[in-house]
């Protein structure tokens, strides 16, 4: 067993060293799914059903950098709605430092929607700098998946009644997008376990106790075997706790 907080002396944690925590795998052959996560401290995903109730600052750094230096936003439409989603936001620097990586200037957002159930006038529309892609199925009505084109989306079929995340994840790779932003939701996240497409998990546990009734960070079916991570890092900041966890290879 480690002591790994209080420790003596603390040291601050630069942007360089986040980057170099946090930064993907070289040499990517296929998409790397990482998900970001928050947490209250008894597992409620949420307080008032949005996130921002229980992030920080130094989550907001993570969380940040979580988009800075990723390929493509992925995220549920049920997330899009709740939490109004719009493009990307890169300052001019990080788009600088983002092109010096072989990066886009501004990572697009992938929507994952069974239906096609989203607002063709809504800001992830009307206020990017990139159009969005959208990841549905043939059961979305063809009218609403043209409305969505018009309105400048990117939409891929990947799938019948549901979406294939492991083909979804093909079609982005194909667009060259490996390396792969989760910010949920519960559902998508529980689905992406299901698959056994987590690569990493990055999850703030904030010192808040939220009761009973809220929704925990996955939801859905039970996974056929659970998946082992390993610890990789641990950053602490106000009482919150900034956890990454990678998964184990072979494991």
């Amino acid at each position: 067993m480690q002591l790994l907080w209080p420790t003596t002396p603390a040291e601050p944690v630069s942007d360089a060293d986040l980057e170099r925590l946090y930064g993907y795998p070289e040499d990517l052959t296929r998409p790397w799914v990482q998900v970001n996560f928050v947490s209250s401290a008894d597992g409620a995903a949420a307080v008032d059903e949005l996130s921002e109730g229980l992030s920080h600052p130094a989550d907001k750094r993570v969380f940040l950098l979580g988009r800075w230096l990723s390929d493509v936003i992925l995220v549920g439409a049920g997330t899009v709605r709740a939490e109004g989603y719009r493009g990307a936001r890169i300052n001019a620097e990080r788009a600088a430092r983002r092109l010096s990586r072989g990066l886009s200037e501004v990572p697009p957002i992938a929507v994952v929607t069974r239906s096609g159930d989203l607002d063709p006038a809504g800001p992830l529309f009307t206020d990017t700098k990139v159009p969005p892609i959208v990841l549905t199925t043939e059961r979305a009505p063809t009218g609403r998946r043209a409305a969505l084109e018009r309105a400048g989306a990117d939409v891929l079929v990947a799938g019948t009644d549901d979406v294939d995340l492991r083909y979804a994840l093909e079609l982005l790779g194909k667009r060259g997008l490996y390396r792969v932003d989760c910010e949920g939701g519960p559902k998508l996240f529980g689905d992406l376990i299901a698959a056994d497409l987590v690569d990493q998990l990055c999850l703030t546990v904030a010192p808040l106790l939220a009761g009973g009734g809220a929704r925990r960070i996955s939801e859905g079916g039970p996974t056929p075997e659970p998946r082992r991570m390993d610890l990789a890092s641990v950053l602490f900041e106000d009482g919150f706790t900034m956890l990454r966890y990678r998964r184990r290879e072979g494991g």
